[in-house]
Order: C-alpha cells, then structure tokens, then sequence
C-alpha cells in the first residue's frame, strides 16, 4: 500500500475512532447491534454448507458424513438436514430483524443526540466564529453532514461488518475442507482490499469537497431568500437564479467526480473476484474428479466461493457510503471541538441584585480581521443614568457594546458593573442583567405574544401587554385581527420596520433588566416612531441604566454623558450643553445635523 492510501486510510480512519470515542455512551447499542449482525451472516452462510452435505449425503449415503453423526438411512439424514435448514432460515430472519432495529435505532439517536449537541455547541461558539462562518456551512454540518453519518449508520456499518464475519468465517470452513483451495480462492481478497483503500484514497478529497459544495449551496439559497425583497427590487431575479445555477452545477460535478471514481472500483473488483472463482471451480473440480477431494466438500467450496467473493463487489457502495460519512463526521467532530475562547463561570451569580452602575478601565481591543476596535478607553456610568456613545462608522461604539455583553473579551482592561469584574460571573447572569435593542432587529417565527416573551415565557398575558404599551406598540398591536396572536412571519416580515423595532423594544422592556443597551435603535424608522420611542424612553430609563448608541444627536439631547469616539478612542464627553459649548467635534456633527451649516 502507498504512503499516500496509507495515510489517508489512516485519516478516514482517525475519524471513525474519533466517532466511536464520542459514541461511548451508545457502547451498548453498539456491541448488542454488531452481535446482531455478526449471528445474521453466519446463520447467512450455513445454507450453502447444509447443501453441500446434502449433496454429500445423496452421493454417499449410509458412509456419509452425517451417518457419523448416528442418522443412518439418508432418509433420516435428509430430515435432519431439513430440520436444520428451517431454523437457521428462523435464525437469520430473527437475526436481521434485530440488527435493522438496533442499527435505525441507534443511527437515529445518535443523528438526533448529534445534531443537538453540535446546535449547543454552535451556541456556544463566539461572536468571532459566526463571523468568519458562513450561515450556510454551519447548516449544512447541522443538516446534511449528521444525515450522511446516519445514512451510513443506517446500512454501511452492518454491510461492513458482515463483509469481515464472511471472510473469517467462509475461511475457516475453507481451510479446514482444502487448504489448497482456499489459499486459490482467498489470492484476489489482498488485491479487493488494496483495490479498496486506492479507491478510498482517490474518493476521500473528493467527497470532501462535495460537503463543501454542500455548504456553499446551502449558503447561497439561505443568504437568497433572506434578501428575497433585494433581489426583487432590483429585478435580479434572472442574475441571481443564474448564480445559484452555476453553484449547483459545481455541487453536481464534484458529485460527478467521485461517483466516477467509485464507480470504477466494481468493474475492477469483478475480475478479481472472477479469477479466484474460477480457480475453486476448476481445481476443486479436478481434484473432485480424481477422489481427492469430497464431491460434497466440493459443493460446499463452490457455493462458499461465491459467498465469499461475490460480497465483494458491495464493498465499493460501502466505501462510498463509509468516505461520504467520515468526511461528514471530520466536520462535525471538528465543530465540536472548536474551542470557545469566551470561559463561562456557570455557577458565579452577582454578590447583590444588580444595580447598574457600569465601568470600562483602560479597555482596549482590536478584531483580529479588521482595523476597527477601541484603544484605552475609560467611562463611568453611574446606576440609573443614560449615557449616549456617537462617533463615525467604525469609531467603536459597538465594539464598546459587544464588548460589556462578552460577545468579545478585552484584550486589556477590564469592564466592572457594580464593581464587580463582568467575567466573575455566568454569561447568563450577565446578560440577564441588560436588555439590547439593535438597529438590526430579529424576530423569530411566530406570534407577536411569542417573540414579546421571547426573554420571559413564563409572562403573563397582562405583563406582556404592558410591556407593549411602554414601547408604544399596543397600539398597533391591538388594532391587528388576531391581536398577540397575529403571526410575524419568518424575521417578522409581515410587519413594518417601525412596528418590528417597537416590538423589539417591548420585548427588552419585558425582561425588565436594570440595563438597557441601545444600539442605535432609532436609525431605521420614521420621525413618528422615532417621537414613539423617545416618549418610552423618558419613562423606562427613569431607576433603569440606559447606554445609548445613536447616530441622530436629536435623540441624546437629554442623556446625562455623551461620549464621542473617534478611531476607537475617547475625544469628547460630557453633557450636550457642554458639549456645544466645546464647539468641538460633537458641536460641529451638531450643526451639520440641525441645519445651521452645511456639511
């Protein structure tokens, strides 16, 4: 064998014990549906031996071998040949009943089991991972990925396991009835197995890159219909549909070149197969002729022959489906073990209910694939009070936002709220702690009662109705035919942009945290929702911590600090008046904004 088979043998093979090492609590399933199979095939092969001792019992009768056995007449040897065959076809058909229920079973646990811990996991991972992520692969591996592991769970284990039970089995038999046969009819096996692990060789890289045809094919359909209205408005609907032909197309030929890759192994193994059979045939038959060799033991050599070899030839679909599944399984497994850089202390909870009080000492921090971040930044925001972050596109505000939620971690100073560092407590203590707002809102499949009660299920009725009227969406709300029952659609479409953005304000508002992260929540709607949402937040920041991130200074007028970033540093802070007073950058944004120059 190759280096190269051997080493990508050893790959394939690496992530079939990477497989069986994550599968240790199915250990029993395992062994109770491989015993399963292992008893099938060899009640499966006894027929052929029964045969070739019935010949041998019409050939020689009373001398025969079962007459040793003390059934003397052939008739009495016949029935206990008979006898026999009724319960091994009995055995085997009981046999593969249980092994077809443990393998499903066990291949839809595991799939499911998988599939659920890989999603735990993707949840798991960082902002930073989904960003360098295609949503699309991630589908694929949580999707098709587990599907093609269960495929083979489904069929190929059981096909794989029997295919090594024949050839120590039918051996066996072989070696003890001619020693010179079977060294005749085992010749081609070596040369079917390293006919297998070439064949394995060439497929491996090429069914890994079919899984990522898979991903980039799944990318573009969900990234498509996610910008359905885009494409529509732009009338690229024929542009579009040619693109996603053009990524189906190299998902099909990269299908195409590994299906003509394993396509070739069955011919070739054929011929293989046909030399040693014909070698049984031949010599078994010469040394029959001549009395060397037992004519029953002869039948039994040749039907085994084909039992042995003929198997073979499905070793090429076990193949396909083993190389399809451990590429499949390298990706799971290696989604499994991305590391999470983000440590959550899941048992550490806040000293005292929260207050509010926010602090970033000296915070510094850079993303690894862009020049945005924040350099040496320094803010106290006392409990209860609203302080509003404005600056340039990539000043740093968000990063600032991300950063006190642990989407990201400093990568010097540290965030405090009450004087408490934020990475001595649990994720989920952390951000139970603040209600985000996004310019960006996402609400999920389902009804408006639903997504309002997204941060609190256990809500009444009346608290999510509340909730509503603070943000100023009753209104809306209950002028809809189905009130909270009225479904959004996927990502809320069925809604406007001003009604989704109030809905996600009253979701946060819900929750009832004593923080309150705006990140520019005003930006995309019109002037009468804008006025909406301010007159809510006159009423929720009072007693309530509120840090703003706005792009209109209109809406910042009445915050207790503003803070202007510029290049991911502080330039600027203190309230508006002062601010203009400074008739610095904020005063100058301030004219450009209301008109008293232009821009």
């Amino acid at each position: 064998m190759s280096t190269g088979t051997a080493s990508h043998a050893s790959s394939s093979f690496a992530a079939l014990l990477r497989l069986l090492r994550y599968a240790r609590g199915y250990r029993r399933r395992i062994i109770a549906a491989t015993s399963c199979s292992i008893i099938n095939k060899i009640f499966d092969i006894a027929p052929e031996i029964l045969i070739g001792v019935a010949i041998d019992v019409v050939v020689n009768q009373e001398q025969s071998f079962v007459a040793r056995l003390g059934f003397v007449t052939p008739q009495e040897q016949m029935l206990v040949l008979a006898v026999l065959t009724f319960f091994i076809w009995a055995g085997e058909s009981i046999f593969e009943y249980l092994y077809k229920i443990l393998w499903r079973n066990l291949a839809q646990r595991l799939q499911a089991d998988l599939r659920l811990e890989t999603y735990e996991q993707a949840q798991r991972l960082d902002m930073a991972y989904f960003e360098s992520q295609s949503s699309g692969q991630l589908v694929a591996t949580l999707n098709d990925d587990v599907n093609q592991l269960e495929r083979f769970l489904d069929g190929g284990a059981n096909a794989l396991i029997q295919v090594g039970v024949t050839v120590v089995a039918v051996g066996a038999v072989f070696f003890v009835l001619s020693p010179l046969i079977a060294l005749l009819a085992f010749t081609p096996i070596p040369l079917i197995i390293w006919g297998a692990f070439f064949f394995q060789k060439k497929a491996g890289p090429l069914y890994a890159d079919v899984r990522q045809k898979v991903g980039d094919l799944s990318s573009r359909l969900s990234n498509n219909l996610a910008g359905i209205a885009t494409i529509k408005s732009f009338t690229s609907e024929a542009r579009e549909a040619e693109k996603l032909r053009q990524v189906s197309e190299a998902y099909v030929e990269a299908n195409q070149r590994a299906i003509r890759v394993s396509s070739a192994f069955i011919p070739v193994i054929r011929m293989a197969i046909l030399a040693g059979f014909l070698a049984t045939f031949t010599v078994g038959g010469f040394l029959a002729l001549r009395g060397d060799l037992n004519v029953g033991a002869y039948g039994v050599l040749v039907f085994l022959t084909q039992r042995l070899l003929w198997p073979l030839t499905g070793l090429a679909e076990v193949i396909d489906l083993f190389e399809r599944a451990m590429a499949s399984t390298r990706r799971i497994l290696d989604l499994l073990h991305t590391p999470v850089t983000i440590q959550d202390l899941t048992d550490a909870t806040w000293s005292a209910p929260v207050q509010g009080q926010i602090r970033f000492e000296s915070v510094s921090f850079h993303y690894p694939s862009s020049p945005g971040g924040v350099d040496q930044v320094s803010l106290h925001l006392p409990a209860g009070q609203t302080l509003a972050l404005v600056g340039a596109t990539g000043s740093g505000k968000s990063t600032l936002m991300k950063l006190l939620l642990r989407f990201y971690e400093p990568q010097a100073g540290r965030i405090l709220i009450d004087d408490q560092p934020i990475d001595q407590v649990s994720l989920a203590a952390l951000r139970g702690a603040i209600g985000l707002v996004s310019q960006d809102v996402y609400l999920f499949e389902g009804t408006i009662g639903e997504n309002l009660a997204y941060g609190r299920p256990d809500a009444s009725e009346a608290e999510i109705i509340e909730a509503a009227r603070l943000a100023e969406a009753w209104g809306f709300i209950s002028a809809l035919p189905d009130g909270l029952d009225t479904q959004v659609g996927e990502r809320g479409i069925r809604l406007s942009g001003g009604q989704r953005q109030r809905l996600s304000l009253a979701r946060a508002l819900l929750k009832d945290p004593p923080i309150l992260v705006l990140d520019e929540a005003t930006s995309a709607v019109d002037n009468e929702t804008e006025a909406a949402i301010q007159r809510s937040l006159a009423q929720i920041s009072q007693g309530r911590t509120v840090l703003m991130i706005a792009h209109r200074l209109s809406t910042i007028v009445q915050a207790d600090q503003i803070v202007v970033l510029e290049g991911g540093q502080l330039v600027e802070q203190g309230t508006h008046q002062q601010l203009l007073a400074l008739n610095g950058r904020y005063a100058a944004q301030w004219r450009v904004q209301t008109g008293l120059m232009s821009p």
